[in-house]
């Protein structure tokens, strides 16, 4: 399904049906008196969200809609019916906006969300209405108003819990493929997406969507690339999966080139909720030596550092503020000296940990694997920051 995230379209709701200036006419009866019946309603065009939608692109050919007008009214005081209602069916996080394509109408958030976007004319009146005491015979009746018509503008911009970034070929549509039943184009090179994928993955019994956005590169929110025609769907999303290469010469600098374009789109993109996640790790035997790898997490992503660590012969590891505790790592001849031994392979170790205050706490350990054991070191320090203390002498029990 090809993709299409803003289009302009025209809607014309229904017109009211006339009112009817009939007169009863039977045998027999010589003043049947006024018997016309009011006209139709004219029909309303409703927008209404989707969820198995995820582009406008059915709107692209069919730019034009109109809804039903209503019936005019007849005699025996018979109204007409009421001209059929138009649903347009959208995409959840389509917003509607006025001609100038600046002014914000309707922004649709959830499934199963209405917003009349025309409303149809009311019917007219037939001579019945204008009946009276004076007025026997009336031939006056109303014709029906007309219905609302408006040029909106329809933009996309995808709502999901999680959005995949990073720079081209990093493996985002991968990753989308695996957690999700979703099927994107997946290549080696360069802009593979063109487009925002979106899928559905099933956890802890809640159902989580992620969207692949198309891939970033150095001067994407000045148009470089594809430009910032996909940055407004991070926009939209809760948390940011940042998907790294991590057969990248310069992680950091590839971290930092892709904040820095979502930065440069829009501040509030940087305050939200962000996931790092280093991928190709399978390809580090193909080129990359993992001696020469420090792997760091900061603070709930100690954790995952630490799993990517153990048992493997990286450089170092590094965690700041960490949320984990390991064994067998250098850090234990500082915690537990005792299980020195167990440690199979070389490692260094370096955290840092930031307390009340400017308070926090330097650990850095090193151990050397030899034939009969193990050497470890460690250096610990203590850096009070600005805090004052106070020491107090003489004290006494009370």
């Amino acid at each position: 399904m090809k993709f299409l995230d803003q289009v302009k379209i025209y809607v014309k709701a229904g017109n009211g049906g006339h009112g009817s200036p009939s007169f009863r006419r039977e045998k027999f009866i010589e003043y049947g008196g006024p018997d016309g019946g009011d006209g139709g309603k004219g029909g309303t065009i409703f927008l209404r969200s989707e969820r198995n939608l995820n582009t406008l692109i059915d709107y692209r050919f069919q730019q034009h809609h109109k809804a039903g007008r209503g019936v005019n009214g007849s005699g025996q005081n018979r109204t007409g019916h009421s001209g059929e209602d138009l649903f347009l069916k959208v995409p959840i996080g389509t917003q509607v906006f006025e001609e100038d394509n600046k002014t914000l109408i309707y922004d649709f958030k959830k499934e199963g969300e209405e917003f009349s976007v025309a409303s149809g004319g009311k019917g007219g009146l037939g001579n019945t209405r204008f009946k009276s005491s004076t007025n026997r015979a009336p031939k006056k009746f109303t014709k029906g108003a007309i219905g609302e018509e408006y040029v909106i503008w329809l933009q996309l911009k995808t709502i999901a819990d999680v959005g995949i970034v990073g720079l081209p070929n990093a493996g985002k549509s991968s990753l989308l493929a695996a957690i999700t039943n979703a099927t994107p184009k997946i290549a080696n090179y360069k802009f593979t997406t063109l487009n925002p994928n979106l899928g559905v993955a099933i956890y802890d019994n809640k159902e989580i969507t992620l969207a692949d956005i198309p891939g970033l590169v150095e001067g994407a929110h000045e148009g470089v690339g594809l430009g910032i025609q996909f940055l407004k769907h991070v926009e939209r999303c809760k948390t940011l999966m940042h998907l790294i290469d991590i057969t990248n010469v310069n992680i950091e600098n590839t971290y930092q080139q892709v904040r820095k374009e979502l930065g440069s789109y829009s501040k509030e993109i940087l305050e939200k909720k962000e996931i790092i996640v280093l991928n190709k790790i399978d390809l580090l035997n193909k080129g990359i030596v993992e001696e020469n790898i420090i792997i760091y997490g900061e603070s709930l992503g100690t954790g995952v550092a630490t799993e990517i660590a153990q048992n493997k012969s990286f450089a170092g590891i590094i965690l700041e503020s960490p949320f984990t505790s390991m064994t067998n790592d250098a850090s234990c001849i500082y915690w537990n000296p005792g299980s020195i031994s167990d440690i199979e392979i070389n490692k260094f170790q370096v955290l840092n940990t930031r307390w009340l205050v400017d308070t926090q706490w330097f650990y850095s350990s090193y151990s050397y694997k030899v034939d009969n054991g193990t050497i470890a070191m460690n250096i610990f320090y203590l850096d009070y920051g600005k805090e004052e203390i106070e020491t107090i002498r003489n004290w006494k029990r009370s």
